[in-house]
């Protein structure tokens, strides 16, 4: 953090600002308490004033002069204190944005590291050789072996595996592959060697696009302003100008220096946007303190107000609106149409093709295989040893049960391997029957097969979270349009949890790419998108929207670190409450400028067109910074989060 300069010169000037304050309430010599105060204007206004000379010669005046030269003002007229606290108001931050900006620049290159420096190129002779993964080129094959990433996208030409693709779609689950199958670089392959063909050079993988829209959506947006700055420059102009004319028509109808002088002064300090910005953070701040001791870490004031500006919420499926983790929802029996069942025991029952399927798959560390041994343990069913396991890449596993030799894997890759009366073939096709039926309903379908007959198929599904359905109908309450569903999974999961949680408009089958369209068009139609997700394919859309939600259980680090806000305790009820108090926020702000506001016109007014005493503009002038401070942390109280959340 403190490699920043930013940040260091924001540190370095609050300590002076504390210096200075601690020797003024002590009653300390003025001298004393001025250098420390003067120091702070040195060490926190440097950048500001530079930044805000630099727009002056692009003839734009922005706040940061504004805030200098009213300092300055403070100084001029003995207010000292005044304007050492807007120049830590305005250190503190650019300090934040530049720590959030270098946060997320780190997320960026952590992504691109997903994807292998080297990969293994294989030669028209056969031969290998390892290179750097920039310099492949469309049409060169590559060997990827057995817990290796996959340095390159491209289309597997031989061999079988299961990749773990979850950084790219999302999806839960390891997907098979074969020859003419799509995998993408950065992504796992989990067993069997693949040789790919690449399709795509480095710079242009789904990675690096990914990489690339996160960047550039973040840039963009990285600038979106607070209340106060939408109208920076008029305001600005106006103070200025009405100062220097408080200053020189006196002076040009006879009014001596001293007092001139001292009626522009007063004007800049009653007219300084102090009232004004503290009108805007106290709300916004206190809200965040609330958010995040509930669990929502909301990163900065603009994302606050980004976020009570939501009018659609698009959700992610996996790790979103699910928990990510596979379980046993299914288990239905093949009937061999009379003939009997070879596999001993018969295995005529739930929990006899349980027990055998969780012994097939009890060595194996695939996700199915942890779920089926889950789902035994749970029924309190007693696993067998198994002996002679074998794992076939993209098939699935066998192992012998009991003197039983049972297989399970995915049934269109499995094949009858005995001749016999007609039952292992007839097993088999009802299996592929059953199986489509359950993916359907979206879940992952596996076979349990028996020596060679096929006897049950496993449903696995995803764990929809506790609380997904109520905060979904929560979200859809406070937007003006219903949620929608944006996932890289297949259209028969998709409908399956969208119809769960109650939403009707879903959008299946979507790369990291297709989920920012989305929300792009989203957006183009006039919606203010809070996309809420958890994986580094869900961060191009979050960048993109104009809100990102992170669940941050399972969330990706760059995810984590491209959302606005970041939901810790994984409760999908607590984004809607975190909206619901991002819009009372934006309330309170809009009341305090109208104080604020008021203060400020009725105090200028009166030192334009009468004498208003210093003494009395200070008081009234700190005294609506007070007021708008206070009313501001009124949610600061736990009783804003339960009004949120509709408890």
């Amino acid at each position: 953090m403190f490699a920043l300069g930013e940040v260091r010169w924001a540190a370095a000037a609050l300590v002076l600002f504390c210096c200075g304050g601690l020797l003024h309430l002590a009653g300390a010599p003025a001298w004393s308490y001025w250098a420390f105060y003067l120091a702070c204007y040195a060490v926190g206004g440097w950048e500001p004033a530079l930044s805000g000379l630099r727009a002056l010669r692009e003839r734009t005046l922005d706040v940061d002069l504004l805030m200098i030269v009213a300092a300055i003002g403070a100084a001029a007229i003995g207010q000292i204190f005044d304007g050492a606290l807007l120049i830590i108001i305005f250190a503190t931050s650019g300090a934040l944005e530049a720590l959030a900006t270098r946060r997320t620049e780190d997320s960026v290159r952590g992504l691109l590291g997903l994807a292998p420096d080297r990969g293994t190129r294989v030669a028209t002779d056969g031969s290998e050789e390892a290179v750097d993964a920039a310099d492949l080129r469309v049409g060169d094959t590559v060997l990827v072996r057995p817990g290796e990433r996959i340095a390159a996208d491209g289309e597997v030409v031989d061999g079988a595996g299961e990749v773990d693709q979850a950084t790219v779609t999302g999806e839960s689950l390891p997907a098979a592959k074969g020859a003419g199958d799509e995998v993408f670089a950065g992504t796992m392959n989990g067993s069997g060697a693949l040789r790919i063909r690449v399709t795509r050079p480095a710079h242009d993988t789904v990675v690096a696009r990914i990489a690339e829209q996160v960047r550039q959506a973040t840039a963009t947006k990285a600038r979106t302003q607070l209340f106060i700055e939408r109208f920076e420059q008029h305001y600005s102009v106006g103070v200025v100008v009405a100062t220097i004319a408080l200053f020189t028509i006196p002076l040009l109808l006879g009014s001596d220096l001293e007092s001139a002088l001292l009626r522009a002064m007063t004007f800049m300090i009653v007219a300084s946007p102090c009232a004004i910005v503290l009108a805007t953070m106290p709300p916004l701040l206190a809200a965040m303190a609330t958010a995040g001791r509930n669990g929502v870490l909301v990163k900065n004031a603009v994302a606050m107000e980004r976020l009570a500006a939501t009018s659609v919420v698009a959700f992610d499926k996996t790790g979103t609106l699910t928990a990510g983790r596979p379980r046993v929802e299914d288990i239905r029996l093949i009937d061999a149409q009379g003939h009997e069942r070879r596999a001993a025991g018969g295995y005529r029952t739930e929990t006899e093709v349980l027990r055998a399927a969780a012994a097939a798959e009890y060595p194996s560390e695939h996700p199915v295989g942890a779920a089926i041994v889950a789902a035994a343990r749970a029924a309190e069913i007693a696993v067998p040893d198994a002996t002679d396991f074998v794992a076939a890449p993209g098939r699935g596993v066998a192992a012998t049960v009991e003197g039983v030799r049972v297989e399970v894997g995915e049934p269109r890759r499995m094949r009858p391997d005995a001749a016999g009366d007609g039952a292992p073939a007839d097993s088999y096709v009802r299996a592929c029957a059953i199986a489509a039926e359950v993916e359907a309903s979206g879940r992952t379908a596996v076979a349990v097969v028996a020596d060679s007959v096929a006897v049950a198929v496993i449903g696995i599904g995803d764990t929809l979270r506790p609380d997904a359905e109520r905060g979904v109908r929560r979200c859809g309450e406070l937007s003006a349009a219903p949620p929608v569903l944006l996932t890289g999974d297949n259209a028969g999961a998709a409908e399956r949890v969208a119809a769960a949680v109650g939403i009707g408009d879903v959008r299946p089958g979507l790369l990291p790419e297709d989920k920012a369209a989305a929300v792009r068009e989203l957006a183009e139609g006039g919606q203010r998108v809070a996309f809420v997700g958890d994986g580094v394919n869900d961060a191009p859309a979050m960048a993109t929207a104009r809100s990102g939600i992170a669940m941050g259980g399972a969330g990706s680090d760059l995810a984590l670190e491209t959302a606005d806000a970041v939901v810790v305790r994984d409760e999908l009820a607590a984004v809607p409450a975190a909206v619901a108090l991002a819009r009372r926020a934006r309330r309170l702000v809009i009341a305090n400028l109208v104080i604020a506001g008021t203060v400020i016109v009725t105090l200028a007014t009166w030192d334009i067109v009468g004498t208003l005493p210093l003494p009395l503009g200070v008081a009234g002038h700190e005294g609506s910074t007070v007021l708008v401070a206070l009313n501001g942390l009124r949610l600061l109280r736990d009783r804003a989060w339960s009004q949120a959340s509709g408890s």
